[in-house]
């Protein structure tokens, strides 16, 4: 399969008729063509893209040769609303806001506070949410629960401000709802040329016109946080009172700010906005994937539900208890699952990048100074050269060894946290969060689809699913 590249307007008309369906548009033009290709955009729009999910080529560009491949220009324009936090950033800039966070993310006090903050969110909003909605039989988009969850806790630990948008009464919010509508303006600033979505920028109209609004919303959110703990902290400050009992990354930012430096300093949201959007909606995404292939495979989920009652049976009577690090690590089918559901449907599912030098890739294309290249992790997930004939089936067993333990795969084969020196920080982060919103959900409840919906990708940078997760919940009687 290979788009026809038509005079003037290159491949773009076969790229239109499948914008409902791009990822796997691009996977299908992949396996055709060795995992590499390169698309032509119109003449003159600076629009080509050299697109990749060979693992060589990835493994090439985010390690080996990691020097020559940045983000580039390119992409701190197509993703200017995030400022200069750390997804934007290269070099020292990079490496200086990297360490920080690596630094905090590994606090052991931070670690306790991030399961802390996701099980008093289980028990607080998640657990009675679903019991509302399994006492009224009613249907629920399962997707945005997850968002409103993991919005919830994101804001927690990273703002140390829960919103509760995740209540009985599920209330209208607007900045929870901003980042979903930032996010499909930036993937329609992936498809038109830049002149295009510029313009509209400067008439204030189309997928522009709700970025705007939305990044307006999310600012003001932001900055009434900011008002909030820095209120706080000088409230604390001026009556003696330690400080020590903050553990949300805000409070540790604005520690180690600069006296001379006001919080209200554009460089703290940057920072902020970053976090929010990579804790908010890869995790939200990654629960909603693994909910509908659990649903669609139910001797997995009898298999989850299993590994979940024995452990509960061997810390006691069986009955529902925290779940402890180390416990969350023992469930190796679990694990498995969640992989399962990472490798298929990667959140972030493409990675841009922009050579500084001409270079040659292993798999012997030839790829010139600053060409736009996209990595399409959501397609290596997809390639019977890299997983085997059974590569789009959910089979946790993947990631088990014949000994019962869990089984690792190279970062560039399974590249759901990145690889090479960008790898995801947030990676064991994420693993917990899941496990415990999994564990809680599937030890407690029978989640069942709701049938005739259709299930696919929506057009966003975050792999959302484009019309919502729509289920029934069941109470489960006592294990």
């Amino acid at each position: 399969m290979i788009p026809i590249d038509w005079p003037v307007v290159g491949m773009s008309v076969e790229i239109i008729q499948n914008g409902n369906r791009l990822h796997d548009y691009v996977t299908d033009v992949l396996r055709d063509n060795d995992g590499t290709f390169c698309l032509k955009g119109p003449w003159f729009s600076n629009m080509d893209l050299f697109v990749t999910c060979d693992p060589t080529n990835i493994h090439y560009m985010l390690s080996k040769n990691f020097t020559n491949y940045p983000k580039g220009h390119d992409y701190s324009t197509i993703f200017d609303v995030l400022g200069e936090g750390i997804f934007n950033l290269d070099n020292k800039a990079w490496e200086d806001q990297r360490k920080t966070a690596l630094f905090l993310l590994n606090h052991r006090n931070f670690q306790t506070f991030v399961q802390d903050t996701n099980w008093k969110k289980v028990d607080s909003g998640l657990i009675p949410f679903l019991d509302s909605v399994s006492e009224k039989r009613s249907e629920v988009d399962l997707q945005q629960v997850f968002q409103r969850f993991t919005f919830d806790s994101t804001c927690t630990l990273v703002l140390g401000h829960d919103p509760a948008t995740l209540s009985v009464n599920f209330p209208h919010v607007l900045y929870e709802k901003a980042f979903c509508e930032a996010e499909q303006a930036l993937l329609y600033r992936h498809i038109f040329p830049e002149f295009v979505w510029k313009l509209q920028k400067w008439l204030g109209i189309g997928k522009e016109k709700k970025l705007s609004d939305a990044v307006e919303a999310i600012d003001n959110f932001i900055l009434h946080c900011i008002t909030l703990k820095n209120d706080e902290l000088q409230r604390k400050a001026k009556d003696g009172k330690n400080m020590d009992d903050h553990h949300d990354l805000m409070t540790s930012y604005i520690k180690e700010m600069d006296e001379n430096t006001s919080v209200f300093d554009k460089s703290l949201r940057d920072q902020l906005l970053n976090l929010l959007f990579a804790g908010r909606d890869t995790v939200s995404a990654a629960l909603t994937w693994l909910f509908w292939l659990i649903a669609t495979n139910p001797f997995e989920e009898y298999k989850i539900h299993k590994e979940v009652v024995t452990l509960l049976n061997k810390k006691g009577n069986g009955k529902w208890k925290v779940l402890d690090k180390e416990e969350l690590k023992s469930m190796v089918y679990l694990h498995g699952a969640i992989c399962e559901a990472l490798r298929l449907y990667p959140p972030v599912a493409l990675q841009h990048k922009a050579p500084n030098e001409t270079d040659i890739l292993p798999s012997g294309h030839r790829i010139n100074k600053r060409t736009k290249t996209v990595l399409s992790f959501y397609s290596m997930g997809r390639m019977e050269s890299v997983w085997g004939k059974d590569c789009l089936d959910f089979k946790p067993e993947r990631w088990i060894t014949e000994e019962g333990g869990i089984k690792h795969e190279p970062s560039y084969k399974f590249s759901a946290f990145n690889a090479g020196p960008r790898s995801c920080l947030g990676k064991d982060m994420t693993l917990v969060q899941m496990k415990i919103v999994a564990a809680s959900i599937i030890f407690h409840y029978k989640v069942q689809l709701v049938e005739g919906q259709s299930i696919c990708p929506s057009d966003s940078v975050i792999l959302h699913m484009m019309n919502g997760l729509n289920v029934r919940i069941t109470r489960r009687s006592a294990t």
